[in-house]
């Protein structure tokens, strides 16, 4: 029998990740070993025995096989947080195709070498009497600096050192002479960095309606009695799915318990916190992209150390290291946000249940448009299914307006703004009210061609179309490479070169045009580059500072403004023209979420959906807010095409900088694959939809089956094969279940 040997780590923080030491695996544990399992092993010059994880196993022994210790067996117990962390990377790995260390990297929270916060204060330590001696002989040796210190010091007995270096204008050196002489103590305390900007405000407990109490007594009386179930919720926008949240939180952490709330987005932090601040206080916090290195590990400690109850963020919160976590939240369930991409390219909703099971935590999904995953797994049982029908304000849901843009044009209307639009807008502005334009773009305009010969300008970098910014300039948005706005086409040499100007600032011009004086706001990629832009943003519309805010999706998901009555929907069907077999879900989605922002307050709302293709059953649902009759539509749809829900489906990638080199792998990978298996549906290989990135060349080949761990099964078997074959210069990335089409 060979003999196996497993690469250990010992220090799990990200810059010691790639550090293995090689142990020999024991007969004894040949059956019990895989990658994420804890070991005990002998470790350094004393042997002392130290706990280790296990990122591989082989029979290449990478040293003199008698150099090489044997691990000493397992731990007695498993039950500390980064245990389960390293199980749960394990389970990343095996189910979504990656290393160990990226799977570890992706879980982990970077140790950092950043200090605590450090608090210094000065401390009076004479009388004041004395001080008043020693401040009258600094006056008489003109000591300005010295003595200024020394009488605030006779006025109070502890002064914090940054406003001694700040307001009082006097130097550490001054300050280190006072303490030399006696008269003050330097006292320092440490603290952790709390991201948290937000001023506590009255805390409200609304009454539940029937629905919601149902909801949450429902959740927690299978929670009481060891009953872990994933729960979805879907209720219509404004039907208060976040106060059942809040409620099912406040009971957890009466139970001891901690609590995790995804959002979709970074924009909805700002909103979301709010809320949960105001009902938790400082028990709460965030964890996203825009906090620093200090501030993200912080956080963690404070999760760690029992400091805070419930963290709020995007889909990397969901591996904060709480010791006793009893639920995760995951809002806006259907968004695609939700998916890594980049390797390991994990789903959140699919990991917040396996993090769940490692806690015996209890999952609740929320959606006024639930995806056809979540929908389809309650239908046969595998998630259990409420709804909320009512609007909390009693209100109902707006009016809507299609509006037929082919029509509009034949009429002779070439504005950006439909007459129906138009009209309601000038309503809301007699009338002080707010109005949304959501439009699915983003930049000063689409793609620039010309108009003689149809050449569009394209990136030489990458394989899209550049988009035309304000200063004449013409930028990628894959790789960032800028040229001027030509001139003259330089295929046909016509001047006739223009740009589809369909952007957030197009249109704030066109609307500044019809409307003088009218306060605009705009809130899309290249307005919320900044940090706190968001949020500075989302405060001043909510406040009334301005009557229209434009932006692209990020404004129509989950935000509550009251004194919205009207939003329009420009270019709705911009997505549905994707060559993508999730085109018609996404548009559904879009649109249902874009009109459920309008009279969420106690005002009636209304929306207009301009469109060219309003027949469409993504369309005509997503007016009537119908979501039952677009999943049976859609639903159908996919099951006739293999497509998940209905079934699973495996991308492989391949990337490198040789087009030839990379066709040739994919077309080899994929004769592996139908050779071993040749029950599979495999579509390709072929270049992918944008076939080049910044100089790299991208293939791809797609396998569709009935049963996830078969896919599991194709990814295990490419990754031998490239073990074996060893290609150079060439990158796989798989990607289950894709949110995008490559």
């Amino acid at each position: 029998m060979r003999t196996l040997y497993a690469d250990i780590i010992v220090d799990i923080s990200h810059e010691k990740l790639d550090k293995t030491f090689q142990y020999r695996v024991p007969e004894r544990l040949r059956d019990r070993l895989e990658p994420g399992a804890c070991v005990m092993i002998p470790f350094g010059n004393g042997n002392r025995l130290i706990k280790g994880y296990v990122v591989s196993i082989g029979d290449q022994c990478q040293f003199a096989p008698e150099k090489i210790k044997e691990i000493a067996g397992l731990p007695e117990k498993e039950t500390g947080v980064e245990d389960k962390m390293i199980a749960l990377a394990a389970w990343i790995r095996r189910n979504y195709g990656c290393t160990m260390i990226q799977a570890l990297k992706t879980v982990l929270p970077a140790k950092q070498t950043v200090k605590k916060l450090e608090h210094r204060q000065l401390v009076r330590l004479m009388n004041r009497e004395e001080l008043l001696s020693l401040l009258g002989k600094c006056e008489r040796k003109k000591q300005v600096a010295k003595a200024r210190l020394l009488k605030a010091l006779s006025e109070q007995e502890t002064i914090p050192y940054e406003w001694i270096t700040g307001k009082l204008g006097v130097s550490a050196a001054t300050v280190n002479s006072i303490v030399k002489v006696g008269a003050a103590k330097l006292v320092s305390s440490e603290s952790y960095r709390n991201p948290v900007k937000v001023q506590a405000g009255e805390t409200t407990h609304n009454t539940l309606s029937s629905e919601q109490q149902t909801i949450v007594t429902e959740v927690l009386t299978d929670f009481d009695a060891g009953r872990r179930q994933t729960y979805l919720i879907h209720g219509i926008t404004g039907s208060g799915k976040t106060e059942v949240y809040m409620q099912l939180i406040g009971e957890m952490i009466k139970r001891g318990r901690q609590a995790i709330v995804l959002i979709p987005e970074i924009a909805l932090t700002y909103q979301t916190l709010l809320r949960f601040y105001q009902r938790f206080g400082d028990r709460v916090s965030v964890m996203n992209s825009t906090l620093s290195p200090g501030e993200k590990y912080d956080q963690c400690e404070r999760a760690k150390a029992g400091e805070i109850d419930v963290i709020i963020g995007p889909r990397s919160a969901l591996f904060t290291p709480f010791p006793n976590l009893g639920l995760i939240v995951m809002d806006e369930e259907q968004e695609n946000s939700y998916k890594s991409e980049s390797t390991p390219k994990y789903h959140a909703r699919e990991t917040a249940m396996e993090v769940a099971k490692l806690y015996k935590a209890s999952v609740v999904l929320g959606s006024a448009t639930p995806s056809l995953e979540a929908y389809y797994r309650a239908g046969k049982g595998e998630y259990r299914l409420f709804h909320l029908t009512k609007r909390l304000t009693g209100g109902e849901l707006p009016t809507v307006h299609t509006v037929d843009l082919r029509q509009e044009l034949q009429e002779g209307n070439r504005s950006i703004f439909s007459r129906k639009l138009q009209e309601l807008m000038t309503d809301r502005l007699s009338k002080g009210q707010q109005t949304i334009l959501f439009l699915n773009r983003r930049g000063y305009a689409g793609f620039v061609s010309c108009r003689a010969c149809g050449e569009v300008m394209k990136c030489p970098h990458c394989d899209v179309s550049l988009s035309e910014h304000k200063g004449g300039r013409l930028i990628c948005h894959y790789c960032g490479y800028t040229q001027p706005l030509p001139k003259l086409c330089p295929k046909c040499g016509s001047k006739y070169i223009l740009g589809f100007k369909a952007g957030t600032q197009q249109i704030e011009d066109k609307l500044k045009e019809l409307y003088p004086g009218v306060r605009t706001l705009r809130m899309d990629a290249d307005t919320t580059r900044t940090k706190d832009s968001y949020e500075k943003i989302l405060s001043a519309f909510s406040n009334g500072e301005a009557d229209v805010l434009i932006g692209t999706q990020m404004i129509v998901k989950g935000h509550d403004f009251p004194k919205v009555t009207l939003v329009g929907i420009l270019a709705a069907d911009l997505s549905l023209n994707a060559s993508d077999y999730r085109a018609g879900e996404r548009t559904f989605q879009l649109l249902t979420q874009a009109v459920g922002r309008a009279g969420r307050g106690v005002l009636p709302g209304e929306a207009v959906i301009q469109t060219y293709q309003p027949d469409h059953y993504a369309i005509t649902c997503a007016a009537a807010q119908d979501y039952k009759s677009f999943y049976e539509e859609e639903i159908l749809y996919r099951e006739l095409s293999g497509y998940p829900p209905a079934a699973h489906m495996l991308a492989v990638q391949i990337y490198g900088k040789e087009e030839e080199n990379v066709k040739q792998l994919a077309r080899r990978l994929t004769d592996v694959v139908k050779s071993n298996m040749d029950f599979l549906q495999i579509l390709g290989p072929t270049p992918a939809n944008i076939s080049k990135i910044n100089d790299i060349y991208r293939y791809v080949f797609y396998a569709k089956h009935a049963e996830y761990d078969t896919l599991v099964a194709v990814k295990d078997c490419v990754e031998e094969t490239l073990r074996q074959w060893q290609p150079r210069q060439l990158s796989i990335q798989f990607d289950f279940d894709p949110v995008n089409v490559l």
